[in-house]
């Protein structure tokens, strides 16, 4: 293929992107740097929204930081987070644009996540998550009903290898990329609690994004308290922009924090922002210093 201009210069701002992380990241590694120390919030690293920033940089990034945990990553990487002292706190499955609301789509869905339970199961790792998908015009009962049935095929697989399937809220009214998913059909905290109240399992349950509650709720303290009993996992993001939670954003992150911490919740707070400023590393490591009450 052709080697153009434009793409040379695009490959060497990528190659001095990484370049420039990775020495950030050594650096974070030898000098000042806040480091969880109350014990309250298990924290834990989601690693798409931190490109370029490759997973084991992460992982060694949260060793440093005193997180616990890399999420949504694959058994290739298992392995490795043992070896470091980590877990992951949650897995990955099929993606948001598939779900149980389309009947067509169980198949494939039930597939990729009765797998991905059995290999959780072996490795020690506590959940799995799970997405709703795409309304396509269905009927606000259809797509409940679908998503229901949907759910209780796979709790039993779930509840024989007590593996939690989290099921994602995402807003809908964000219509930016990777910040928002218009048509998603579990965009509502309140449905979504409904959905697994009928499906009755108690390794089934909802992943709380604040960042999506607030979107299309608000009151997320409110909301964490009620619905205590059915939360497997917690996701952090600033508003607006998914970006950094801290002081530029309108969600006050550390009350919630203390709120989470007591209801007694066991479970892990994942770190999902997307980083506005250019140093990464110190945006991540703030996060772990706000969240740490």
């Amino acid at each position: 293929m052709k080697t153009t201009r434009r793409s040379a210069l695009a490959s060497a701002a990528v190659a001095g992107a990484s370049v420039l992380t990775a020495s950030k990241v050594r650096a974070a590694e030898a000098g000042d740097f806040y480091v969880a120390k109350h014990g309250r919030i298990n924290q834990s690293f989601v690693t798409w929204n931190f490109r370029p920033l490759t997973v084991p940089e992460l992982a060694k990034l949260a060793v440093k930081f005193g997180v616990k945990s890399i999420e949504l990553v694959g058994p290739e990487h298992w392995a490795m987070l043992k070896e470091l002292g980590l877990k992951c706190a949650i897995a990955g499955s099929h993606g948001f644009a598939k779900g149980f609301a389309q009947p067509e789509q169980h198949a494939e869905c039930l597939k990729v996540i009765e797998q991905r339970i059995e290999q959780c199961a072996a490795h020690g790792v506590p959940s799995v998550i799970t997405f709703s998908g795409f309304r396509k015009g269905l009927t606000v009962d259809d797509a409940t009903k679908n998503t229901i049935e949907g759910l209780k095929k796979i709790a039993p697989v779930a509840e024989k290898h007590k593996v939690t399937v989290a099921l994602e809220m995402l807003n809908s009214k964000v219509n930016v990329e990777m910040k928002g998913h218009p048509d998603y059909f579990c965009d509502d905290m309140d449905l979504s609690i409904r959905i697994l109240k009928a499906v009755g399992s108690p390794y089934v349950k909802v992943l709380f994004d604040i960042y999506h509650v607030q979107i299309m709720h608000g009151d997320v303290i409110s909301r964490l308290r009620q619905y205590q009993d059915f939360i497997a996992h917690y996701h952090t993001a600033g508003n607006p922009g998914r970006a950094e939670i801290d002081g530029t954003q309108e969600i006050n992150y550390p009350p919630i924090m203390r709120a989470i911490a007591e209801t007694k919740y066991a479970g892990f707070v994942g770190q999902e922002f997307i980083p506005a400023q250019p140093d990464k590393v110190k945006s991540i490591n703030e996060s772990v210093r706000i969240c740490d009450v």
